[in-house]
């Protein structure tokens, strides 16, 4: 990078950004300066460091238009901004939880990064370099990101971003260094002030080769005819005294008040005014496009010395000619109310009724913009003089090089013409070479025919709009005189009974299809067929007209029917008050007139009345009235809050009668619930409705019947169940049969009987139990046992083997026992989870002297106990000697087998001991032989495992595969002692001599002891103990019993890796291999010793037991 003051100034605001994210990792720190690095003029390839910009930004617009680039361009902005977060996740210190990886399947993502060319070169610049399956992810070698490259990537994404956004809104500082990959980005970044000035005698030279004037050149300021000066207003438009809208007429008679021409028209309706006359208000004048005519101005150019409407500047200033145009944008005049006034279309500016949705001209709806039809003029493209253009006339499609229209000779820029106006007296008709619009093509025909010189369809019928009056009134005169200028115009194509046919059946599949639409959308028929009433005619969808029209149509209907209320309240004559009159309060019956009404009622009848404006404002003002007389014959005469309450309620009678009734029974509420106590429930008291009517009030019941209900099943024969009981049973169904089976519930545990709403269960099984069993079980388990055994009372679920069961179980169980166990109960059981979780620490460690745990940081041998202050082995568990001082553990065992007297005495039953049980799940040693059963349960974790080769122990069917067993089982290897308890112990000696293998024979202390002294865990009066065997021995055998001489021999043949299949008969061979599913079919004249040979070679490629202890 080159040192300008440029590049210098990139460099500290990049350094400074980069600190900024860095610390805080938030987007809105660097706001300032990401703006700043965008505005820099750089080329791309000099701000961007780590980003190919230029290559993203070539790939995605290679190939587009104009209009599918600005899409790209919002594409690529929004793939930005989701990279510019991942970004961010990255560099803040508090990183998300799953920041490793990206998933692909993401929708975001999917729509976003994925859908733009480029996005994941982003994520590797990041780190996500490790491709998976469903996504990509940072190596696992790799423990945290590149702060340094991701806030540095990220900066540049962020920049990258911003300055694409200021392309797509057209105001980037330096639209220059995108020109080799926008070509449209100068153009549209070009302002239009600093253009040069075309003298106006230079616009009409077409097409040739302009050359700058002196004029131009030298003089800076070139003498230019001053535009034309607006009219001024000839006076300032009052506000109509109704609505507040501009207004257009004075009334002499109603005190020289101000009304627009809606609140005129339905205010003088009265009798009693219909004879005043009104003065016409002067309007000043709007001026006109000086090409088209009829649109109003929107632009001056003073290079042109015109004024011109939004449309025909575009198409104007689009020649090349005429590009560098200044021209200066006029405000258009503030217009009335958009509701109560006539509108005018701002697609065609023809000014419509007050009352009409779409416009006469060009049907589109009353909200449309011009926006709707033509692209915006900010990112419109420039139309070419060589490109086909659509007349507006007769929409026919001409040549980019015609400047009339090939059908109707209109000029390109001119819009459609309007419709002349319909002649009704006889007096006024005009001659008989009057133009006439056809209706289906938009031709305006010269010659006077009964059929379109272009469509060759027939004119409106007799009453039709544009067909002039001479055809309608004196049909007789062509047919007398001979018409020899006139060619004789083809007769129509078409049957007008089978068109009539078929446009009645299209009408109504489109209608059934519409109906259908507004039903997935939850609009009814009654809404489509109103709005069609109104949108009918022009292609408009009656469901978006129901979302974007409606709510200001029924504004417009409640404000109608609210100034045809106010009327009569000024005149105070014609129709009846709203509540009809009464003698001794006729003023407040009057003032009741001018409620509010609200959108529903205006709703309700505008569909009652088809869709007809006039008529929904009469049935909405009747439906008031009726429901303000029935709330007076009800007694509540103040109007203002029977009106209040007919709007909060959307015009629901019952509605406003609660809200009515409300604040009269509050004093009734406050005097029953406090002056005096409230008597209990007796579901045997006389008076049943008054028992019923306190439920619905007490107890929030839904129905009379469900009171009812609740008192039937209290007053059955031997009831023991309480109200609220029965009260919440009634709530959940009205089936008696199954509000029984919810009030009897037995506990399995106490055997009694309680209501669903008072048994607890756990999420692990489907057992419940009542409250208090559940306190009391947890509350023993807590305090006397294990954590393990913290499971369900019935079932004894979930299997506290499985890590992924136990972690789910442990954490809804809290939840469980924090409203349930007492405070110091809770305690111990948080403080028993956090001894649980300590266990899987690897460097927890348990006491070889006492039963405490605790974390070991050092790397010595020698640890002390924090608890008994005695020292052990880190590694072998043993208590510590000084002999152990700098000697591995395997020599320092071999030490005391040679040369400790009391280690001699005990001979193999100090082996079996020293060789004990060692629990595979925390580690935990016991100073035990494994004979007797194997299944053995951990006193620490309650780790369930077999003793022989420390596979655990399922309750259930396991994940092994091919598994079928459903109770309690293990799966152990072929060299196990479950399996090799079951040989002679010459059979054990058969196999180690065959290996080589030394065993004893006889005692250590060459005595021979009649009882064996081998300590084992044995189960006396329920708990278990540890003491000696006690089974006579047998000569031969070491001075152990035989049970304890194999568990020798086979812990020999652990220790040296031996196979005992070498020694299988065929019958355990096959068995063996039935475990291991191996496939013991023998093959054709395969005789016996091929076919052990075979099987004892596949089973011998199956490894032995991985976790079977071997110690030597």
């Amino acid at each position: 990078m080159s040192s300008s003051p440029v590049s210098v100034q990139m460099d500290e605001v990049r350094s400074r950004a980069q600190s900024l994210l860095s610390s805080s990792g938030l987007a809105q720190d660097v706001k300032v300066e990401v703006h700043t690095m965008a505005t820099i003029p750089l080329p791309l390839s000099e701000k961007y460091c780590y980003l190919p910009a230029e290559v993203m930004l070539r790939e995605n617009l290679t190939g587009c238009s104009k209009h599918e680039a600005l899409k790209a361009l919002n594409k690529l902005s929004k793939a930005l901004s989701i990279l510019e977060k991942y970004g961010c996740n990255l560099a803040t210190p508090t990183r998300p939880r799953y920041w490793r990886s990206v998933k692909h399947n993401n929708p975001v993502f999917r729509t976003t990064v994925d859908a733009i060319k480029g996005g994941r070169r982003v994520l590797f610049l990041y780190g996500y370099t490790n491709q998976q399956f469903d996504g990509l992810s940072f190596p696992d070698e790799i423990t945290q990101p590149n702060t340094e490259n991701v806030v540095a990537v990220t900066l540049e994404v962020m920049t990258l971003r911003s300055e694409v956004d200021m392309l797509v809104k057209g105001n980037h500082p330096h639209p220059e260094h995108f020109k080799d990959i926008i070509p449209f980005a100068i153009q549209q970044n070009e302002p239009v002030n600093d253009s040069k000035a075309v003298p106006p005698g230079d616009e009409q030279q077409g097409d040739k080769p302009q050359t700058p004037s002196p004029l131009t050149s030298s003089d800076p300021k070139p003498e230019l005819a001053s535009p034309p000066k607006p009219a001024a207003a000839s006076a300032a438009v009052s506000e109509c005294s109704l609505c507040g809208g501009a207004s257009s007429l004075l009334c002499p008679s109603c005190d020289n008040q101000h009304f627009c021409d809606a609140c005129d028209d339905l205010y003088h309706r009265h009798p009693s005014r219909a004879t005043h006359k009104r003065d016409k208000l002067q309007k000043p004048k709007q001026e006109t496009c000086t090409i088209c005519g009829i649109s109003a101005v929107h632009a001056q150019c003073s290079t042109c010395i015109q004024r011109l409407c939004a449309n025909c500047d575009r198409l104007f200033h689009s020649h090349p000619d005429r590009k560098g145009h200044a021209r200066t944008n006029i405000a258009p005049a503030k217009t009335s109310s958009p509701s109560l006034s006539p509108w005018e279309c701002a697609h065609c500016t023809t000014v419509n009724e007050m009352r009409a949705v779409l416009c006469a001209t060009c049907e589109r709806p009353r909200l449309a913009t011009a926006a709707s039809t033509a692209v915006d003029s900010s990112i419109s493209v420039p139309v070419s003089s060589n490109t086909d253009w659509q007349c507006k006339s007769c929409t026919v499609v001409n040549q980019g090089s015609s400047i009339l229209c090939e059908v109707c000779e209109r000029p390109r820029l001119a819009t459609r013409p309007p419709v002349a106006p319909i002649l009704t007296s006889p007096r006024s008709m005009p001659d008989l070479g009057a133009k006439w619009i056809c209706q289906f093509c938009t031709f305006a025909n010269t010659k006077p025919s009964a059929v379109c010189e272009m469509c060759s369809l027939p004119c409106k019928d007799s009453a039709g709009v544009s067909m002039p009056q001479s055809l309608q009134q004196m049909p007789s005169v062509f047919k007398d005189q001979p018409q020899l200028d006139v060619t004789p115009q083809p007769k129509p194509r078409l049957n007008m009974e089978l068109k009539r046919q078929k446009t009645m059946r299209d009408d109504g599949l489109k209608l059934i299809h519409q109906i259908r639409e507004a039903e997935k959308r939850g609009v009814s028929p009654e809404e489509v067929y109103a709005a069609l009433c109104l949108c009918g005619s022009s292609n408009v969808n009656p469901c978006d007209w129901l979302t974007s029209e409606l709510p200001h149509l029924l504004d417009e209907i409640c404000a109608m029917a609210a100034s045809v209320q106010l009327s009569y309240k000024v005149g105070n004559t014609g129709m009846k008050p709203v509540v009809g009159k009464c003698e001794r309060e006729p003023e407040q019956n009057t003032a009741g007139g001018g409620g509010k009404l609200s959108r529903a009622e205006a709703k309700m009848a505008w569909l009652a009345a088809g869709g007809d404006t006039e008529r929904a404002v009469r049935h909405l003002l009747r439906d008031r009235q009726v429901k303000m007389r029935e709330l007076h014959s009800l007694g509540f005469q103040d109007m203002a809050q029977c009106e209040e309450a007919l709007r909060q309620s959307g015009g629901e009678l019952k509605g406003a009668l609660s809200l009515l009734q409300r604040p009269l029974l509050e004093p009734f509420h406050q005097r029953i619930w406090i002056d005096q106590p409230e008597p209990p429930i007796d579901p045997k008291h006389p008076d049943k409705q008054r028992i019923c009517r306190r439920l619905l009030a007490l107890y929030n019941l839904p129905s009379w019947g469900r009171c009812e209900l609740v008192l039937s099943l209290l007053q059955e024969p031997g009831v023991t169940y309480s109200l609220e009981d029965v009260v919440q049973a009634v709530k959940e169904s009205h089936d008696k049969d199954f509000i029984r089976r919810l009030l009897n519930n037995e506990c399995p545990c106490c055997l009694s009987i309680f209501p669903r709403s008072k048994m607890q269960s756990l999420t692990s099984c489907q057992c419940s139990v009542c409250h208090e069993c559940f306190r009391q079980h947890f509350t023993v388990a807590v305090r006397d046992k294990h954590i393990r055994d913290m499971v369900c009372p019935v079932c004894s679920e979930p299997d506290i083997n499985d890590p992924e069961q136990l972690d789910s179980y442990f954490s809804t169980l809290d939840i469980q026992l924090r409203d349930c166990l007492e405070l110091e109960v809770y305690e111990l059981f948080h403080k028993k989870l956090t001894e649980h979780a300590l266990m899987k620490d690897p460097k927890f460690l348990w006491c070889c002297h006492c039963t405490s745990g605790f974390i070991n940081d050092g790397d010595q041998l020698k640890v002390t106990c924090p608890s008994c202050n005695k020292s052990f082995c880190a590694q072998c568990k043993k208590p510590w000697e000084p002999q152990h001082q700098d000697v591995s553990c395997e020599d320092f065992q071999q030490w005391k087998r040679d040369n400790d007297p009391d280690y001699q005495r005990q001979g193999l039953a100090g082996y079996l001991r020293d060789n004990g049980i060692t629990c595979p799940q925390c580690g935990f040693q016991y100073a035990l032989t494994k004979g007797g059963c194997m299944h053995f349960s951990c006193s620490q974790c309650r780790y369930q495992f077999c003793s022989g080769c420390n596979n655990p122990y399922h309750k259930m069917k396991c994940k092994a595969p091919q598994c079928v067993y459903n109770g309690l089982h293990a799966h152990h290897p072929r060299d196990c002692l479950f399996y090799l308890r079951d040989w002679e112990p010459p059979r054990l000696q058969a196999l180690l001599k065959r290996s080589g293998v030394n065993f004893n024979t006889d005692p250590s202390n060459g005595t021979q002891t009649d009882a064996c002294g081998v300590m084992e865990q044995k189960d006396e009066d329920g708990q278990q103990v540890d003491s000696p065997c006690g089974v006579q021995t047998h000569p031969g055998q070491a001075g152990l019993c035989e049970k304890h001489y194999r568990e020798y021999l086979v812990s020999l043949i652990n220790a040296h890796t031996l196979d005992p299949a070498l020694l299988y008969d065929i019958d355990e061979l096959t068995r063996a291999c039935q475990r291991y599913q191996v496939d013991t079919q023998r093959g054709d004249a395969e005789d016996d010793n091929a076919h052990h040979a075979r099987l004892l070679k596949k089973l011998m490629e199956i490894p032995l037991g991985e976790k079977v202890p071997r110690n030597k």
